[in-house]
This record gives C-alpha cells, sequence and structure tokens, in this order.
C-alpha cells in the first residue's frame, strides 16, 4: 500500500547527538524543528565520549598554537582556512554550552580564583582541553536532551531511522525537500517535507568489526547523501582509537586518552614500555601512531592485547579524575589503581564524509551535513582529540546562522512523493541480514583495518559489490527493517572507503599501507563524485 503519513516543518534534523540538539535549539527560537533520533534520545556516540572538547581558555596557549597542532596532527591534508575557522569559534561555542548548563570541571589557581581545569591529550602542545570528569559527552548530550525535551518548537521522534533524502527539482536543480522514515514504534514509513534538512548522523566505525561507537554509527547520513548526489572525500581515513577495554563483559568500553595525557604508560604484558621507541612524544603521540605501534607490538609477540597503566599516580587522583572509568573496570574485577588496564584498538572516528563549506551546506541545496558526518577538512589525514565535540557545536552554529538567512527565500514545500511500498513483502529471511552483517565486518577488520595492503583492498572491493548485490535484491523485494537500512548503508560506506584507500597511493595519517610505506611529497583529499552529482554548488 501507499503509505499518507506525511508531515511537514521548517527543519528536519536527522541525529540527535551534539550536532543535532545544538542545531535544534540554535534554531527553535524562531521555526518548527523534528529531531531523529534512531534509538533513546541520549543514544550516541556524543553520549559516550570521555575525553572532552579543545577551546584557548589559558593565557599561556594561543589560537596559533590551537591551529598548529591541529595541522600536524593532520598529516599535511587539513584545511588551514577551516581549522582557523573552528579554532576561532571554539571558545565562543563552549561558552555557549556552559551557559547552556554543563558543568565544566573547575579548579582554584594559586590566587584562589575560580578557573576551568584544563587537561592535555595526544597532539595538544598546551592544556586547553575542557572535561567534565572523564563524561563530557555525557554532560554535553544530557544538557541538550534536556533543553530540546522542553522546547515547545522541538519534535523529538525517537527509534526513527532515516531511510533516504527526498529531492526534487527546484530552478533547474536538485533540492533536498526532507525524507522518508522508518518508525520502529509504529512499523510504517513517515514522509517528512523540510525547507531545509541537517544530517547529523555521526560517523560509520559500525563498518568493523571492533569499534569503541555504539550500535547506531552505521554510517547513515553518508550513505544516504552519496545515493542523493553528494560527493565525499577523504573516506579513507579512518581512526582507530588505540586504547579500548579489552574485556568479554566490556563490550566497546572506551579508555579515554585523557589517562595518557596524565601520564598513563603502555607497556607489553612483561611490564615494559614501548612507545618511546615508536615516537618522541611517546605515549602522547598523535592516535595513528599509537594505534598502529600497538597494533605492531600484538602481532610481534602473538599477544591478545596490550596494557595501559596508570597504577604509578596517586589513587585518589586516578578515582577523581577517572571515576567513570574507575567504577566500571572495578566492576569487572580490574583495579586501575592498583594494576594495569587490558587494551586492545578500535575503530573510533570517520576522518572524511560528505564535503561541506564553513557554512555546513553539502552539495544538494538544502541539505546540510554536521559533525562526524562531515568532510569540513579540519580533520586532514588524522583527528586531534578533542576537535570533533568542537567540530559539532562549531559547525552547528554556522548552519543554524545560514540557515536563519536563508530561510524566508527557501521555496515552499509542495507536495512530497509518499512512500510507496505497493510491491515489496514481509522477509522471511531476517537470518540472510545477520549473516551479511558479520561477513562485512569481519572482511573490514581483516583487509582495510589500521595496516592495509593493495591486494587486500582489492579482495575487499569484490566482496562488497557482490553484498551490495544481495542487498540491492533484498531490499527491493521486502519490507524495510532497521537491521536492513543499517547494512545497506554499512555496506555503501564500506565500498566508499575501499574505493577512497585504493585511490591514496602513500601511507599517510590512519592511511598505512606496506605496498606505499612512504608519504608522497605532494598530496590532496580524496574527493569521491557519485553519478548522481548536480554540480558544484558548495559555496
Amino acid at each position: 500500500m501507499t503509505s499518507d503519513a506525511t508531515i511537514t516543518c521548517d527543519v528536519l534534523i536527522i541525529g540527535s547527538g551534539a550536532a543535532g540538539l545544538s542545531l535544534a535549539l540554535q534554531l527553535a527560537k524562531s521555526y518548527q524543528v523534528i529531531v531523529l533520533s534512531k534509538g533513546p534520545l541520549a543514544e550516541g556516540s556524543t553520549y559516550y565520549a570521555q575525553g572532552g572538547i579543545a577551546a584557548v581558555f589559558d593565557e599561556n596557549d594561543s589560537i596559533e598554537s590551537h591551529v598548529a597542532d591541529t595541522l600536524v596532527a593532520g598529516g599535511g591534508l587539513c584545511d588551514e582556512q577551516v581549522v582557523r575557522y573552528t579554532a576561532e569559534r571554539a571558545k565562543e561555542s563552549l561558552q555557549w554550552l556552559i551557559e547552556l548548563g554543563v558543568a565544566f570541571d573547575q579548579e582554584s589557581d594559586p590566587e584562589g580564583n575560580t578557573r576551568f581545569h584544563l587537561t592535555r591529550e595526544g597532539g595538544h602542545s598546551h592544556r586547553r582541553i575542557l572535561h567534565a570528569a572523564d563524561a563530557t559527552g555525557r554532560a554535553v548530550q544530557s544538557t541538550l536532551t534536556s533543553q530540546a525535551l522542553n522546547h515547545p518548537n522541538i519534535q523529538v521522534l525517537e527509534y526513527t531511522n532515516a531511510i533516504d533524502l527526498i529531492t526534487q527539482q527546484s530552478n533547474g536543480v536538485p533540492r533536498c525537500v526532507g525524507a522518508y522514515v522508518w518508525s520502529l514504534n509504529h512499523q510504517h514509513v513517515l514522509t517528512i517535507g523540510a525547507k531545509f534538512t541537517a544530517l547529523c548522523t555521526g560517523g560509520a566505525s559500525k563498518v568493523y568489526q571492533y569499534t569503541s561507537n555504539p550500535d547506531v554509527a552505521s554510517g547513515d547520513g553518508i550513505a544516504m547523501a552519496w545515493r542523493a548526489g553528494c560527493r565525499v572525500a577523504n573516506m579513507e581515513f579512518n581512526q582507530f582509537h588505540p586504547t579500548c577495554l579489552f574485556h568479554p563483559k566490556a563490550h566497546n568500553f572506551l579508555l579515554t586518552e585523557a589517562l595518557r595525557g596524565e601520564g598513563a604508560h603502555l607497556k607489553r604484558p612483561d611490564g615494559s614500555r614501548f612507545m618511546p621507541e615508536f615516537h618522541e612524544l611517546a605515549e602522547l603521540a598523535p592516535r595513528d601512531v599509537v594505534a598502529r605501534a600497538i597494533d605492531y607490538e600484538m602481532k610481534r609477540l602473538g599477544a591478545d592485547c596490550m596494557y595501559l597503566d596508570i597504577s604509578h599516580q596517586p589513587a585518589d587522583f586516578v578515582r577523581q579524575h577517572f571515576p567513570t572509568i574507575y567504577e566500571k573496570c572495578l566492576s569487572l574485577g580490574i583495579d586501575i589503581t592498583q594494576e594495569p588496564m587490558p587494551i586492545v584498538p578500535a575503530a573510533h572516528y570517520t576522518c572524511g564524509g560528505v564535503m561541506t563549506n564553513l557554512d555546513a551546506r553539502t552539495d544538494i541545496a538544502g541539505l546540510y551535513a554536521i559533525g562526524e558526518v562531515a568532510y569540513t577538512g579540519l580533520h586532514g589525514a588524522n583527528r586531534m582529540a578533542s576537535n570533533s565535540l568542537l567540530e559539532c557545536v562549531v559547525f552547528a552554529r554556522a548552519a543554524a546562522a545560514d540557515m536563519q538567512k536563508h530561510m524566508a527565500a527557501a521555496p515552499e514545500l509542495t507536495a512530497v512523493r509518499p512512500w510507496d511500498e505497493s510491491m515489496v513483502t514481509d522477509s522471511d529471511e531476517e537470518v540472510i541480514i545477520q549473516h551479511n552483517w558479520h561477513e562485512l565486518r569481519l572482511f573490514m577488520w581483516d583487509y582495510v583495518g589500521i595496516v592495509r595492503t593493495t591486494k587486500r583492498l582489492e579482495r575487499a572491493l569484490r566482496r562488497v559489490e557482490l553484498l551490495q548485490q544481495e542487498i540491492h535484491e533484498y531490499y527491493a523485494n521486502f519490507r524495510v527493517t532497521s537491521n536492513l537500512l543499517e547494512l545497506r548503508n554499512l555496506a555503501q560506506v564500506a565500498q566508499l572507503i575501499i574505493q577512497s584507500a585504493m585511490r591514496r597511493t602513500e601511507s599517510r595519517g590512519l592511511h598505512y599501507t606496506l605496498d606505499y610505506p612512504e608519504q608522497a611529497p605532494h598530496s590532496a583529499p580524496t574527493i569521491l563524485t557519485p553519478q548522481r552529482y548536480p554540480g558544484d554548488m558548495v559555496k
């Protein structure tokens, strides 16, 4: 049958993390906003972010230093204009969060005045990380969620998956006018029309077998934008967080880089340190260096894991600064004040994504992308710690200002074609989705992981293309489910990652290949263009 469930709004925001809710709160003073959340409103990568948010608050620090550190971490592929734009707006963006009620940790200076406690993480030359203990993301998400749920102009639709973007011709060019979405609670498809649509869906780390991300990180926004005709860039740069807890009862539990910022050492099973042998900054080297060093030592020794040890620090200091990690590990029988934590690297952050400009506009009119889903040029070949939540807030504010400037001139919504499922049936073969799901994540880990080769990439591309054929046939014949939608998107994003990696014939940042172990003297972002690309509309 054809669904007649159609609703409209001024702005449709797909995703409910720091990017999505920051945008919603900026716009809701004047416009009607709908926010989609795949699960509960608070569930997403923002909630699980531990470390903090980078900004220059220390008088001994400078924006120039923040810019320089980011450019170094990005391996020569950052867009310096974007880096400077972000660093210059960092403090005002954090002040906005503080005014909303985010309680960053404070301390007293030698004169007894209260100031923010700043920590340091890998790649940073100064202490510039504002944090809320070791659960900064939870503090940010909780504050934004509370504000959004109490705002009369924000409608939140939980347990709702976006299926695809809706585009129409406007003045001879395609324009995004909303999206088809699947309501898990009501088991039907809604058609949502909007003057502006924003993708705030996070990254795609769930494409890998081991990840620090929650289950919702399935690359939905990147895949939908690609299918609609948007370019994507730098998809080969997948950040593997060096330190995820290695324990059968600790699913996806991240051990923040701030542990190393406060003196934790990485050790082999015999208790010896190894990072000084790999980089002059040792444990504070950029994440790609640390992740490869751990991977190398595990393979060299045939070890299941390495260890992270902060037990040499005072126990009260550890419990005060890392209460969440302390309690979690203690519940698993590990006292981090007395013994090291077993760790492995895991897929953590997608540095590439949907191409945008400084206003967060994509190649499709009326469509924006903010946060991990986007490629702004901020991260280059490697994201520096604590620049991710910062990017969410800075570009949410930029997008909001741009939408407000152009809202009056936005075309009026015309009739949007409803979803048609008259030619499909319910599936009686759900098990196929699970089999394909596991196969995809396993071969991506084996062939497109921390260390790559051309042969591995070619093998992965053949596998993913066969998988996509099966998924396309399945999608065409059966009604949608949440698992099917995520599998379809993950397979698409996997293909983009592989194709991007095959184009980069060098090792740089997060992309390391044994066939091209050196950096090329000149390099540029990897840009993939879909067949439906409407032309360069990013201005």
